[in-house]
């Protein structure tokens, strides 16, 4: 580990570094080998302290980015983890399971595209069979891409999008409460699009809107079996999402200069925010939509 890690007190303006971001891009869906400048994903940065300590943990989407973050985070914090991922990312998610091995824990590799009914209900029974249990489910996956007109707007990417985004969201959900009791934790990932969204991305900030209202409706309907359900609205963050079609390739040098803070978010500063709505120490939180963006406002 670094001398410096999440809980070291610091600057939060200069703490993580202030990427410079060249034009870049990458086929779809990207991958964090190839992004360039590499973002901190926690690998020397992020320490653990037990506070998901036995704990099994499903993650979507945790080859890359904030899924990567999020199980590495998860993997010190004590729990083993499955983790899922498209089956062209292979090389990000080998690398993601060495870290969690690394930490002693299990990784469980599970690539399969979400877009596909049945890939949904297996995601969730292999890490089930594998984990020997579930209690912390991550709906992180995400599609995203930039474009400028509605008219340009393909009927391909737009059910893209919202069968990977919510559709998906539903599915694996539902598969999973079969197996989920009480003290289980929910977290599905939206964005800072739900309440700002930019006009090249109306779709996309359209599910991640439908995620925050999903969040809130599964909350009411859960918590009276302990189960908590809960939302982290990313604000700008430096992930292979951008760079793979996610924003306009001349925009790139400028992404995340506009926040308060006045940089981009490294997926690792998002972590801390999965593990304490993963934890018991977040009891009595419930349908929360947690902001970590930078200083954006926010309803």
């Amino acid at each position: 580990m670094a001398e410096q890690d999440q809980l070291t007190f610091a600057n939060p303006v200069t703490r993580y570094e202030d990427l410079e971001i060249p034009e870049q891009g990458q086929p779809e869906p990207g991958l964090d080998a190839d992004l360039v400048p590499k973002p901190d994903r926690g690998e020397q940065t992020y320490r653990g302290t037990g506070r998901l300590e036995g704990r099994k943990a499903l993650v979507t989407g945790g080859d890359s980015g904030i899924g990567a973050a999020v199980v590495i985070a998860f993997a010190r914090e004590g729990a083993d983890v499955a983790f899922g991922y498209l089956p062209a990312e292979e090389e990000d998610a080998q690398k993601v399971a060495e870290l969690v091995e690394q930490a002693g824990r299990k990784a469980v590799k599970l690539p399969y595209d979400i877009t596909d009914e049945a890939a949904c209900r297996t995601l969730v029974e292999q890490a089930v069979e594998q984990l020997g249990g579930l209690d912390i489910l991550v709906n992180n996956a995400g599609h995203q891409k930039s474009v400028e007109k509605l008219e340009d707007l393909s009927d391909e990417q737009l059910v893209e999008t919202f069968d990977t985004n919510i559709i998906a969201m539903f599915r694996i959900t539902k598969a999973a409460l079969a197996h989920l009791e009480s003290g289980a934790s929910i977290i599905n990932t939206t964005s800072i699009q739900a309440y700002s969204p930019s006009p090249d991305k109306v779709d996309y900030a359209s599910t991640k809107a439908a995620i925050n209202n999903f969040t809130k409706g599964m909350a009411e309907q859960l918590a009276p079996k302990g189960i908590r359900v809960n939302a982290v609205a990313p604000g700008p963050i430096w992930t292979p999402l951008q760079v793979q079609g996610g924003q306009q390739t001349d925009e790139l040098p400028d992404f995340g200069k506009k926040t308060a803070m006045g940089r981009a978010g490294h997926p690792v500063e998002l972590a801390p925010a999965y593990v304490f709505l993963a934890s018991p120490e977040s009891s009595y939180v419930v349908g929360e939509t947690l902001n970590v963006n930078g200083g954006m406002p926010t309803p």
